[in-house]
């Protein structure tokens, strides 16, 4: 007897390897959002400290953790994972936007933004056949 989860519904035709490597890739970005979502809402000192200097008021803490929440939370309902996913590449190129505008390194903090949106497409790639056949067919 097989078990199938909600987010397993678009992945019947994946591979086991495929899937379980894209949980992995998803569940790793997931984690460090839900981190640093989580950080902003409760002000965490070390929140406040790396967001203001970032160049921001500490007041914007709680309105990015709900926005980082709510696209959390849209990432991780299959029926609007990929909504959340184009959501995240928004937020997170501001975030690249950032640490190119105070002179951060490149490798480090400029392109890590990049490194978390890679991780959640690659993982939503492995995991959701309807978009690798929109990506294919986009050739």
């Amino acid at each position: 007897m097989t078990t199938t989860f909600i987010s397993d519904v678009h992945e019947h035709s994946a591979t086991t390897a495929q899937m379980w490597t894209g949980r992995v890739l998803s569940g790793i970005a997931v984690l460090f959002l839900l981190m640093d979502a989580t950080m902003k809402v409760m002000r965490i000192p070390a929140a406040v400290k790396g967001t203001t200097e970032l160049g921001y008021p500490a007041g914007v803490l709680l309105p990015l953790g709900i926005i980082q929440l709510v696209c959390l939370a849209l990432y991780l309902i299959p029926r609007t994972r990929v909504l959340g996913a184009i959501l995240w590449t928004g937020y997170l190129g501001g975030a690249v936007a950032t640490h190119v505008r105070i002179g951060n390194p490149l490798f480090s903090h400029v392109l890590f933004p990049v490194y978390v949106a890679a991780l959640l497409w690659g993982g939503l790639y492995l995991r959701d056949l309807r978009l690798r056949a929109v990506l294919k067919g986009a050739k």
